[in-house]
């Protein structure tokens, strides 16, 4: 049940009623019609915007369509007030049996409640993390990694059909880079020191990879040229990389559906063909570009080149796809690699980037509206950095990484739950503070803390429960005299759970699932003070005398675990039933 759409359907209903007898014109566009909580829980349960973006369109004083709408809506036997505010919005309070009877729907349905036709029959690809195959994922990857994961599970819940994708950087110089410093380690491994030149990779992670080397090549490498061993190294050393990385994101409990090679495009025709698609299109052509302002980028030189008119699709120069000398520029994999998944059929394209891929967005925005004719979208999610903190002071580095934190580091100092639930509680694009004291203190100030000690309190009861001779089966408990549930703090927890579909949609729309965190907190938020006001009064107490009413309570907090467990399940995180 999705009490807020059902709502909806009334208030549509009742337009079209109104217009079927002349009270309103008839033909009106009533699409943007919608009931939603007020911002002011004094106003009412719900609030309708009909009356105001129907005034002009049907050429009427909005307050005289609130009115008219209003005495239709007291029709209904759910609707106890219709009150018009202001202008002409439209204040809706509903009789407590129709929040009552949303507990009954949430046990009857499970961890099913919420779920959504939103997406159904439409398919969509989310890639995420993506990071280079040259060391361990760091903390800022564990952000996107998160993000990515929550925003795939959040989409499934919405209907859609997900495909989670990883995208190999393996075809650039920063690979062979990575192969000279396994190299070093390879040296080291046999007894020589090793020459960490700058620009090499300096961690520890690469002592195992030099070991292995060792291993598989004995000392057959040592004393040869680069040009015989680069190729051998790179491969080697990036399939051990991509395991690591395989590793941690089992770790974080990330399982990716698909891993996509860059290496791949190369050499198979994948490029030209790319390429060749978009020249059809009439959209590459040989040009000079115009100096840039400012900072002159990698992919700018004075002379003519091979270039993909993007300006066409929103970006605000054209883009360079082959260099003067024939090669191609960096762009160039990143079209046949999109080209592939425009290929592959996909309704809506995500990509999870760092911050630092922000000059990305509008080219990658632009060739795939180029190949899809504008089909298929493309949202590009920029993930803001992590700052760590621990006693006060800046987390800077790890001693195995050399330069950075690591996933790993993290998952091991808090565990994966907890990394998952902080990461999601700020929006992606706002920087995020992780502050190894905040998250493991008892506390309302530690979201993840607060929202599990919500449904270990939930477990709590259903333990003393079933030690007092109370059946409380789901089954029992929805079938229990929910009209015992009338006090308004009881109400208040059930309109949260009524909110939970409804978010579940705007979330999944918005591409947001920062928003189900936030909703967590939130429900935990009314589901401790209902249990805070037993202690004052006890008719608000989940076990009462009477075994009716007492299963009445109990279904309510029941209905409260399922929803946390629900939202948890799409944050990844696994819910905590009894606290230590």
């Amino acid at each position: 049940m999705n009490l807020f759409a059902d709502i909806r359907e009334l208030v549509v209903a009742e337009l079209e009623t109104l217009m079927a007898s002349g009270a309103l014109p008839s033909g009106l566009d009533l699409s943007a019609v919608a009931v939603e909580p007020p911002r002011d829980k004094g106003h009412g349960d719900m609030a309708t915007n009909a009356a105001m973006v129907l005034a002009k369109p049907a050429g009427m004083q909005p307050r005289a369509i609130a009115d008219a709408l209003a005495a239709k809506l007291m029709e209904d036997p759910r609707i106890a007030g219709a009150d018009v505010a202001g202008p002409g919005f439209l204040n809706l309070r509903l009789e407590p049996a129709a929040w009552q009877g949303l507990v009954r729907d949430v046990l009857e349905r499970g961890t099913d409640y919420g779920r959504s036709t939103l997406g159904q029959g439409r398919t969509v690809n989310v890639e995420f993390v993506s990071a280079n195959p040259t060391g361990p994922m760091h903390v800022a990857h564990a952000r996107g990694a998160v993000v990515g994961d929550a925003l795939a599970a959040l989409l499934d819940f919405a209907g859609y059909a997900v495909t989670r994708e990883y995208y190999i950087n393996d075809g650039g110089g920063q690979v062979d880079v990575l192969a000279r410093s396994a190299y070093e380690r390879y040296r080291e491994a046999h007894g020589l020191s090793p020459e960490i030149a700058e620009g090499l990779y300096p961690g520890d992670y690469l002592i195992p990879v030099g070991q292995a080397l060792k291993e598989k090549y004995g000392d057959s490498l040592l004393n040869k040229p680069e040009s015989e061993w680069l190729a051998d190294v790179r491969l080697f050393a990036t399939d051990m990389m991509m395991q690591v990385i395989r590793d941690d994101l089992a770790a974080l409990g990330v399982a990716m559906d698909v891993y996509s090679s860059e290496k791949a495009l190369y050499g198979t025709g994948q490029i030209e063909a790319a390429i060749e698609a978009l020249r059809s299109k009439g959209l590459i052509y040989e040009g000079v570009l115009e100096p840039p302002k400012g900072k002159t980028p990698d992919d700018w030189e004075p002379r003519e080149q091979t270039l993909f008119r993007s300006t066409e699709f929103g970006d605000d120069v054209d883009r360079p796809v082959k260099k003067s000398d024939g090669a191609w520029t960096y762009f160039a994999p990143d079209i046949a690699y999109h080209f592939n998944k425009v290929q592959r059929g996909f309704d809506e394209l995500i990509n999870i980037f760092g911050a630092d891929h922000s000059g990305y967005v509008k080219r990658l925005k632009a060739v795939v509206g180029a190949l899809s004719e504008n089909r298929v979208a493309l949202d590009i999610k920029l993930i803001q950095l992590v700052k760590l903190l621990k006693g006060g002071q800046i987390v800077k580095m790890s001693k195995r990484a050399g330069t950075f934190v690591t996933l790993r580091d993290l998952i091991d100092e808090v565990g994966p739950d907890v990394v998952r639930f902080v990461m999601l509680t700020r929006k992606n694009d706002v920087a995020l503070d992780f502050d190894f004291d905040k998250v493991t203190e008892q506390s309302k100030d530690n979201p993840v803390f607060y929202v599990q000690y919500a449904n270990a309190r939930v477990n709590s009861i259903l333990r003393k429960a079933r030690d007092a001779g109370l059946d409380v089966s789901d089954a029992t408990l929805s079938a229990a005299h929910l009209a015992h549930l009338g006090h308004e703090a009881e109400l208040e927890v059930i309109r949260k759970l009524g909110e939970w579909p409804r978010l579940v949609e705007i979330a999944a729309k918005g591409h947001e699932p920062h928003r189900v965190a936030f909703y967590l907190y939130e429900l935990a938020s009314e589901f401790h003070g209902l249990w805070n006001k037993g202690n004052d009064d006890d008719t608000l107490r989940f076990l009462q005398g009477d075994t009716a009413i007492s299963q009445a309570k109990i279904a309510l907090a029941r209905a409260v675990g399922v929803v946390i467990c629900a939202g948890l399940g799409i944050l990844g995180v696994s819910p905590v039933e009894e606290m230590r």
